[in-house]
């Protein structure tokens, strides 16, 4: 299947849906473990305390691709993730990962054809505002 049929099929729509609670201990933990310094991230006591921006990287949902999706995971490999933040998340919260393919698109590099599929996991809080964006890159070389 061409690149571009790819994208017009698989783009767009969720095919993954997972809950996370969030708990002071793991925001503090992950951030220690990240080398983050600042109170507000490290600290529960601090008065702003919430989640690094990065938190949401940590996570993954049930499927790294819809059923069916044709691609070799054995011969892919990962290009990155990229985190958007947007709102505080805090002890208490709960968020929701809503997973899609958000966009496939091919590079030509000197090792010939390559495929990118972005995979896209919003997260949204308990009172359904979008508090982060993941973007998960992989790689799939062309024949």
């Amino acid at each position: 299947m061409e690149v571009s049929e790819l994208k017009e099929k698989w783009t767009g729509w969720t095919f993954d849906e997972v809950s996370f609670e969030i708990e002071a201990e793991d925001l503090s933990e992950f951030a220690l473990s990240c080398g983050e310094t600042v109170p507000r991230y490290t600290d529960a006591q601090d008065p702003d305390f919430q989640a690094a921006p990065s938190y949401t990287a940590r996570f993954h949902g049930r499927r790294a691709l819809p059923k069916d999706f044709p691609v070799d995971m054995a011969t892919s490999f990962d290009g990155g993730k990229t985190v958007e933040w947007k709102a505080a998340i805090r002890p208490g919260d709960t968020v929701v990962a809503r997973s899609h393919i958000h966009d496939i698109f091919e590079k030509t590099g000197r090792s010939g054809g390559m495929m990118f599929i972005v995979h896209r996991m919003e997260f949204s809080n308990q009172r359904d505002e979008l508090v982060a964006i993941v973007d998960w890159k992989m790689i799939q070389k062309l024949a």
